[in-house]
């Protein structure tokens, strides 16, 4: 294939490394101050750009879906070498189900035109659904290839190389497609300096919600509220054997009695 149109789904999340907080209304994780580029989603950047090099071209485009006009996160996969993108920013959207936000960011690709592939990752480290991939690519009437380790294009097809517990599978599919790949599929490259500063010119369109002619959505969209939260109970000191010669006795009861054996 001489040149590729890919679109990445990029999350904007807040630093894992800051203690998060819950809204006291809601209930739901705040993100109201600045998101970054969620780990996860830096490996379908990079991806998705050594699989344009090697289709001898193309573009690499992004999209997400943030509060606030947030756009911090996605800056940064600019500077990794993405062209543009579409940010879907709006206060409606606040509660949004895994089935809305795949409908919102399907929304966005199209708004991007149709592309040969669509990458995301397994799942985000702050809602670990695991389920946004698959749904976005129903609604986009794509098939969806998963939980890829390795990935080639191969003319109007990708192969992958799908992780299981046991090893892999080997998987093929028409393009267009979606995949979702996993963490270390490559090695994300860093955002040089002259990255950085390309990526302040490049163009990210903002739309709402009912720009992409998506409804209901958020709370009432999801149908669900979360009614409240409460502390996991800390975990208790385990139980000491110490070998006096019966030890082994002792742990064959101590298993016996959790019904293990």
């Amino acid at each position: 294939m001489k040149g590729m149109k890919i679109v990445v789904c990029v999350k904007q999340i807040p630093d894992p490394a800051t203690p998060g907080s819950l809204d006291s209304s809601t209930n739901a994780l705040k993100r109201d101050g600045k998101l970054i580029l969620d780990d996860s989603d830096a490996y379908g950047v990079e991806m998705a750009l050594q699989l344009a090099a090697s289709a001898g071209g193309g573009e690499v485009s992004i999209v997400s879906m943030a509060p606030n006009g947030e756009m911090s996160g996605m800056r940064t996969a600019l500077a990794m070498g993405a062209a543009r993108g579409v940010l879907v920013s709006d206060p409606a959207l606040a509660g949004s189900d895994a089935l809305t936000t795949a409908k919102v960011l399907a929304g966005a690709v199209q708004k991007l035109g149709m592309p040969d592939l669509v990458i995301a990752a397994t799942e985000s480290t702050d809602g670990y659904t695991g389920t946004v991939p698959e749904q976005l690519a129903e609604v986009l009437g794509l098939p969806s290839v998963t939980f890829a380790k390795k990935v080639k294009v191969d003319g109007a097809a990708v192969k992958i190389e799908r992780q299981t517990e046991s090893g892999y599978d080997e998987v093929e599919c028409p393009l267009p497609a979606l995949i979702s790949v996993t963490a270390g599929v490559v090695e994300p490259r860093y955002p040089s300096f002259k990255g950085i500063m390309d990526a302040k010119k490049k163009e990210i369109v903002t739309v709402t919600a009912s720009d992409l002619g998506v409804s209901p959505v958020g709370w009432s969209g999801a149908g669900q509220r979360v009614a409240s939260v409460t502390q996991a109970e800390a975990r208790q000191a385990g139980q000491v054997i110490e070998d006096d010669g019966e030890a082994h006795a002792k742990i064959v009861a101590f298993l016996e009695n959790l019904k293990v054996i």
